[in-house]
């Protein structure tokens, strides 16, 4: 359609100027795909340059990443829970979930360094690579975004600028698979900035992290023992551990976030699903109880912004953290060997909080961009 021209254009140029403004590190896809099944193919292509202008898959990546469209009724995006301004979190203790008739029963993680990440969920049900079918069961999940995929694709098709954004992206029509690669093109976008002070300190910029943040790296790596978890290049061993951390009561006394948390764990097979009065994590998948309550390890990159804090959103703030790990962490049968009672002074617990207020990039001023509007096709025309 010529009113590409017209319209999408526009909207590419603002959204490569905002998207490139923000130091987000850039990464291609393959446009290769297996039709409308969803699954999408994604190539092990190199990340280019942080200079390097967004590619139309991640522009339009963007787009399809702020529209409610992805959503059964319209009304829920994926920055409905990832917001801009919240470093893509929802700034909650539990996510909200789809709009309409459902809750979610889990902190909403950022999805900043998320493509980096070697498994995803709190719980690791899908693995690294594979961040394509995470976007599709976010899509397609009764208590996420609650969208038939072929509902989308028409959806889609009924919008000048999409269909002609997915020819210029792809060289092909709109498809279910291609809408999933654009998206995780533009999650690959994703990435701590290269402002961040703890990473331009290890870059070997003495000078970005004050003198408190430096005693707090040194007892985050030393007295305190966070490093035994909180490794490499994410903060982050990639692995999983019970600590202890309190469920929220909220899963249990709002009706349909306690629906959701029985229609979750009743399709995974587990079988004490109607009884169980806490949430079984990664066990959920292993069916092993050596592995009840153990959750994934978060990165710790950008964490000075991504309150609240854990599976559950149990701790409002870093010094709750702080004072969590303090005492050694919670009760769990199957409570991680190396938590211990710390000992932390005041002062100590202070510097700890300085240095992970560091791991955090300056706010982004991006604005979420402009939507195409429907153009209904004439009849005949589809």
């Amino acid at each position: 359609m010529t009113a590409f021209a017209h319209r999408f254009v526009p909207l590419f140029a603002i959204a490569l100027i905002v998207v490139a403004g923000v130091g987000f590190g850039v990464k291609l896809l393959s446009p290769d795909h297996d039709g409308d099944s969803g699954k999408a193919i994604v190539s092990g292509v190199e990340a280019a340059p942080r200079t390097q202008a967004p590619t139309t898959q991640e522009v339009l990546g963007r787009l399809l990443f702020h529209d409610g469209r992805l959503s059964g009724d319209g009304s829920t995006s994926c920055s409905s829970c990832h917001s801009l301004s919240d470093a893509f979190t929802d700034a909650k203790p539990l996510s909200d979930g789809y709009s309409r008739g459902s809750l979610y029963f889990r902190n909403t993680p950022t999805l900043i360094n998320a493509s980096k990440m070697p498994v995803y969920y709190w719980d690791g049900r899908f693995s690294q690579g594979d961040l394509a079918t995470v976007v599709r069961d976010h899509i397609a999940e009764a208590h996420f975004m609650n969208l038939d995929g072929r509902l989308l694709i028409e959806r889609m098709r009924q919008v000048p600028e999409y269909e002609q954004g997915f020819i210029e992206a792809f060289g092909s029509e709109v498809s279910y698979g291609k809408a999933l690669n654009a998206l995780v093109a533009y999650l690959e976008t994703l990435e701590s900035s290269e402002d961040n002070p703890y990473l331009s300190f290890r870059a070997g910029n003495d000078r970005e992290l004050s003198d408190q943040a430096k005693r707090g790296l040194d007892l985050f790596e030393g007295k305190a023992g966070c490093v035994g978890c909180h490794s490499g290049e994410l903060l982050s061993d990639g692995d999983f551990h019970a600590l202890g951390v309190p469920d929220s009561d909220s899963i249990f006394a709002e009706p349909l976030r306690h629906a959701t948390f029985r229609r979750f764990f009743r399709t995974l097979g587990v079988g004490d699903f109607i009884t169980m009065r806490d949430d079984p994590g990664l066990s959920a998948l292993t069916h092993d109880m050596g592995d009840r309550g153990k959750f994934r390890t978060p990165s710790l990159l950008e964490v000075g912004r991504t309150a609240p804090y854990m599976h559950s959103g149990a701790f409002a703030t870093l010094s709750e953290v702080m004072e969590f790990y303090d005492q050694g962490g919670g009760e769990s049968p199957n409570k991680d060997s190396a938590l211990r009672p710390l000992g932390l002074t005041d002062a100590e617990k202070d510097d700890l909080v300085a240095f992970l207020q560091s791991l955090a990039s300056p706010s982004s001023d991006e604005e979420a961009p402009n939507l195409p509007a429907y153009q209904p096709r004439t009849l005949g025309d589809n």
